[in-house]
């Protein structure tokens, strides 16, 4: 009686594996007459895998002969499926009418092969009885099958056959279980019950070598990709699943002849087994040979090149300088199987280590003039040191620097290229396993080189960007500072000039020193500014106005036009003392500026619902509209012979920053009207500000 749980599951096995096989063919499959018969063989394989499990559920006569015709239909599939790639074996495409004999012979094995299989068995179905005539016919196929087998690897041309060898082995693997199985019962005249429960299995086990045939044949017009990764970890799972089952077998015996001692030396030998298993599945070395297996055996190119880019890219995206130098080191190391390297990076015309990875620290640097900085440029190409050390004439001339050749374990030179333009190289270290050198590899290489020297050009051109902004904004709060300075030199320059005719009244003297201590504030004020920037240190205050006009027209006093303060009252406004006492300063001496000799200029302040508004008016020349809307609040625009154009654009900046703005309404010959516009201290505002009055 069959052993119903075991069959089963094989069974079962075999039909969801091959289920999942039919399932991506399907989706990747092109028309073509090799694609057509192979879904054919396969989805007969799925029916016979399921007949199987439902005999194993169900050990009954009609299923077996379901079993059995679905075994015949099957084979006789895989036959004709051989059959086209014998035609096709050398290179090129064949009719079956080229090669009559052999389709005859598969048509007529095969329909043999069905035919003995409707046949009623005489010996009872559970025993899986037999007769001569249809062992002999099975056995003629599993024959014939590894004929044609072994005919195709032996027609093949090379490309061919590393092509279709996994197909090879596993359909080989297939018949070759099968002449076991019916050779068996040949000579015992009964099926082995193990044997045929794990028939099942073992036709499912040689999918992943139909995978990477599919994968490899591309005339077979299936898209099959097979990830690396997957392989990769399939191979790792593989060999350690083979570990742990010699290390079984090893123990048993142990126990099994070690006496007294054996259950002991088995625990022991158990225990040892294990650390040697973590020592060597987290070994890089030991991951890196089995990349390196995994690629020279199962693909025809040694990368996955979308994998590697997206890897790569992903690499690159960091955000300081230190550690992209670190990422690209790596990367690059990565591509070869190392684990040490070095960056080199131009800094004026000398290239100087910034990175090292696993690497002695160097203090040589390379002059962009040397033969090797002049190689990179020019030629692009990626050095091997070994294949230099073995031909140099292949290097055009080629020099190495002595640091380099006496290098410990230096073994490849990355240039790191811009269009022409050389901005590093990267040297890196031997590798962890033997790596063969190739164009593949070189050009990989050579390609993420580039990608990575693109990175640190834009790094680098965002630092000197960012230095630029930094010096810019230095640049441009100095011209403030100087705007400002220049005021008040021009305020103490007519204290000078007054001297002269006033130095000895005590009137004088006394608003000289006030002007003086004034100018110092001012200027020690403009100083901590240069230091700190252009915006104020601290925060927007409650500023008595009326205190600021009042001041504004005391410096004013011994200019030709008199300045008129008219105000009702006292008003506070949020802002900055100094601050605020230079904007009106600046818009007040603008409209003395612009005004005849002995005019008034008039200040007025007021208050309009929650601002308020400090107005300067003059009679002066005026201004255009368009002056007023393309000019005036641009900076270093201006009409004065000595002005540098920032006292407007300036002071409008500042009053926007705290909340305000400064308005303007001119006409030509009639005069101006500056509006200084502030956020008023009112109680709405009590809860948003909490500075006291400056």
């Amino acid at each position: 009686m069959l052993g119903v749980p075991a069959a089963l599951w094989s069974y079962a096995i075999g039909t969801i594996a091959y289920a999942a096989l039919l399932a991506q063919i399907l989706f990747g499959r092109r028309a073509s007459r090799k694609g057509s018969l192979l879904v054919v063989a396969v989805a007969l394989s799925v029916l016979w895998e399921a007949s199987g499990a439902l005999y194993a559920l169900h050990p009954t006569s009609p299923w077996w002969q379901l079993y059995r015709a679905m075994d015949a239909l099957r084979l006789g599939a895989w036959l004709a499926f051989v059959g086209t790639l014998l035609l096709s074996a050398n290179g090129r495409e064949q009719s079956w009418r080229n090669w009559p004999p052999l389709a005859f012979g598969i048509a007529a094995l095969a329909l043999a092969n069905f035919a003995g299989a409707l046949v009623p068995d005489p010996s009872p179905a559970d025993e899986l009885l037999a007769s001569r005539l249809i062992l002999a016919l099975t056995l003629a196929v599993a024959v014939a099958g590894l004929v044609l087998v072994e005919q195709l690897m032996r027609r093949a041309d090379e490309h061919a056959r590393w092509a279709t060898k996994p197909f090879c082995i596993g359909l080989g693997g297939m018949l070759a279980f099968d002449l076991f199985l019916y050779s068996d019962a040949w000579l015992f005249a009964h099926l082995n019950v193990h044997a045929w429960s794990a028939r099942g299995l073992a036709h499912a086990v040689v999918i992943p070598l139909f995978l990477v045939a599919a994968a490899r044949s591309r005339d077979w017009n299936i898209d099959i990709a097979i990830s690396r990764s997957v392989v990769f970890r399939s191979t790792a799972l593989f060999a350690a699943g083979g570990y742990l089952l010699v290390v079984s077998a090893a123990g048993y015996y142990v126990r099994f002849f070690g006496g007294a001692w054996g259950q002991t030396l088995q625990f022991a030998l158990l225990f040892v087994a294990l650390l040697v298993f973590g020592l060597v599945f987290t070994s890089g070395t030991i991951r890196s040979r089995v990349r390196v297996f995994v690629s020279k055996n199962f693909y025809s190119y040694r990368y996955d090149y979308r994998e590697e880019w997206l890897r790569f890219t992903r690499a690159l995206a960091v955000s300081e300088s230190g550690m992209l130098f670190d990422a690209i080191t790596r990367a690059l190391a990565d591509l070869v199987e190392s684990s040490s390297g070095t960056v080199f990076l131009r800094t004026g015309d000398r290239y100087v280590q910034v990175h090292r990875w696993n690497m002695v620290p160097l203090t040589e640097s390379l002059s962009g003039t040397e033969s090797l900085a002049r190689f990179l440029r020019s030629s692009s190409w990626v050095i091997d040191l070994d294949g230099y050390a073995a031909h140099p004439e292949k290097y055009h001339g080629l020099a190495l620097p002595e640091w380099l050749r006496t290098l410990p374990d230096a073994w490849i030179v990355i240039p790191m290229l811009v269009g022409d333009d050389l901005v590093g190289f990267v040297i890196i270290g031997r590798g962890r396993v033997d790596f063969e050198i190739n164009w593949e590899v070189l050009d990989l290489l050579k390609t993420a080189a580039r990608q990575a020297a693109g990175v640190v050009a834009q790094f680098q051109m965002a630092e000197e960007l960012l230095e630029a902004r930094k010096f810019d904004a230095f640049n441009r709060m100095s011209a403030f500072v100087v705007h400002d300075l220049k005021n008040v030199v021009a305020q103490l320059s007519l204290v000078v000039t007054n001297a002269a005719r006033h130095g000895h009244k005590p009137e004088f003297q006394k608003d000289m020193i006030e002007t003086v201590e004034h100018a110092v504030e001012r200027m020690t004020s403009l100083m901590l500014q240069l230091r700190s920037g252009a915006k104020p240190v601290e925060n927007a205050a409650k500023v008595d106005l009326v205190a600021i006009i009042e001041g504004v027209c005391r410096e004013k006093a011994q200019q030709p036009c008199r300045v008129v303060a008219r105000h009702s009252g006292k008003i506070l406004a949020y802002g900055h003392k100094d601050r605020l006492q230079r904007v009106l300063g600046h818009v007040v001496q603008n409209a003395i500026e612009a005004s005849r000799s002995g005019s008034d200029v008039v200040v007025t302040l007021g208050r309009v619902g929650d601002k308020a508004v400090i107005e300067v008016t003059d009679t002066g020349v005026g201004m255009t509209e368009p002056f007023i809307r393309d000019r005036l609040f641009k900076p270093f625009q201006t009409t004065k012979a000595s002005g540098m154009g920032i006292g407007a654009y300036e002071s409008r900046q500042y009053l926007r920053e705290i909340g305000g703005d400064l308005e303007v309404t001119s006409e030509v010959d009639k005069g101006t009207s500056m509006r200084i516009v502030l956020l008023a201290a009112g109680e709405a505002q009590e809860a948003l500000h909490h500075g006291e009055v400056a």
